[in-house]
């Protein structure tokens, strides 16, 4: 199939590819971390590759607009707007846990249309754009096809987040049933979910650029992408991701308890 967006997943690639091997000779030279007005940390690497990313999208696309965690920002003047987080967790990759990334996405209209997730440190690339399939460096990625709670494994991140939220009392009665509960990361979670190595992941605090990327390469891969109130928005501060089996299942637990 013809990809109409194939000039702006190369654009995405080269400079995902980029800003991780940036991340990465910066990170080797010692690295500092300095602490934001919400406490999450920042550094200079995170600064320098959005820096390297916003410049390489105006050069290629010089009517869009940006939006970047580290302070990137434009109006866009045709309705295109790149989302931009450099460093997806900065914690990780200061403290060399190889679970970082670099992520790209582009918003159309309000609608995400294609993204990347880059793991430098992983040798992982994953790529979607809308209506053509999701994709790890060369490889198609689906969702898994598992059907029922007890084949499952779900992946929660952020668990130090949801006890604001009025489902948390029941959390843990509502897990002991999957058969394996995994927390490696955000954004590493949510591509298990892509990959068909784990069928459901839930986030509870998060920006859009956090969840952008994974929105697209998610639902391309065949999985269901959706807020705690049961809306397809990035914009909601929290997140589920799942198999379409389950999607009911979550759904049930999350929209009808949440704050």
């Amino acid at each position: 199939m013809w990809n109409a967006l194939e000039k702006e997943l190369d654009v995405m690639r080269g400079l995902s590819r980029e800003a991780g091997e940036l991340a990465m000779r910066l990170r080797a030279a010692g690295i500092e971390f300095e602490s934001k007005a919400d406490e999450s940390p920042v550094t200079a690497a995170d600064r320098e590759c959005e820096q390297l990313i916003a410049r390489g999208l105006l050069d290629a696309f010089p009517d869009d607009g940006l939006l970047g965690e580290e302070g990137a920002s434009k109006t866009s003047h045709n309705g295109r707007r790149w989302i931009i987080d450099p460093i997806d967790g900065t914690r990780d990759f200061v403290r060399g846990i190889p679970v970082w990334s670099s992520l790209i996405a582009l918003e159309n209209d309000g609608e995400i249309v294609a993204g990347i997730a880059n793991f430098p440190a992983r040798s992982e690339m994953f790529f979607a754009s809308r209506g053509n399939g999701a994709f790890v460096n060369d490889s198609r990625i689906r969702a898994s096809t598992r059907t029922t709670i007890s084949q499952a494994v779900l992946c929660v991140s952020g668990l130090n987040s949801l006890n604001r939220y009025a489902f948390a009392p029941d959390l843990l009665k509502w897990i002991e049933p999957f058969w394996a509960v995994r927390c490696f990361g955000g954004c590493l979670d949510a591509m298990l979910v892509a990959s068909g190595k784990a069928e459901i992941w839930i986030e509870g605090s998060a920006k859009p650029w956090d969840f952008a990327p994974l929105k697209i390469i998610g639902e391309e891969a065949g999985a269901r992408f959706f807020n705690f109130e049961g809306k397809a928005t990035i914009y909601g501060g929290n997140a589920v991701l799942c198999v379409p089996a389950l999607e009911s299942e979550a759904l049930k637990f999350f929209s009808r308890r949440n704050n």
